[in-house]
């Protein structure tokens, strides 16, 4: 007994999807842009992670995971990265104006990307490219207060 229903063609099951995200996003707002953003910044958390990761392997070589060191300087980072005022325009903290980071910690983050930057070329290339297209990008201005 054949099944009775509606027969759609790949083309006609694209056009569907794409009307329903479309739909989706106009309810939600700006979904697309927040979904920028926390991509953006889930990027720089990957992107920090792995720099420490080889640092500290390289380094300290602590048998599970990072030293308390490096696990203090990834803790720091991160809390950082979510505190930071630009949100998705953040440019890469080299190039920002406003420089969060304590003094000492600043140095020591500074210390691990000099050593990782080169090394992620290697062992996360397309993370590696990314970050350099970042780098690329202009700072925005100081976000102003309200």
């Amino acid at each position: 007994m054949p099944i009775i229903g509606v027969r759609f063609s790949i083309g006609t099951m694209a056009a569907i999807e794409n009307e329903m995200q479309i739909s989706m996003s106009q309810e939600t707002g700006n979904s697309r842009r927040m979904a920028e953003e926390s991509g953006h910044l889930e990027r720089e958390k990957r992107t920090v992670t792995e720099m420490i990761r080889i640092y500290c392997g390289d380094h300290h070589r602590a048998e599970d995971g990072l030293c308390s060191e490096c696990n203090d300087l990834l803790t720091y980072a991160i809390k950082r990265l979510d505190c930071c005022l630009f949100g998705a325009d953040k440019p890469i903290c080299a190039n920002c104006q406003i420089h969060c980071y304590k003094p000492a910690m600043r140095e020591h983050i500074h210390e691990v990307m000099r050593y990782a930057g080169p090394r992620m070329l290697w062992r996360h290339p397309v993370m590696a490219a990314r970050h350099l297209l970042d780098k690329s990008r202009p700072a925005p201005d100081l976000p102003r207060p309200r």
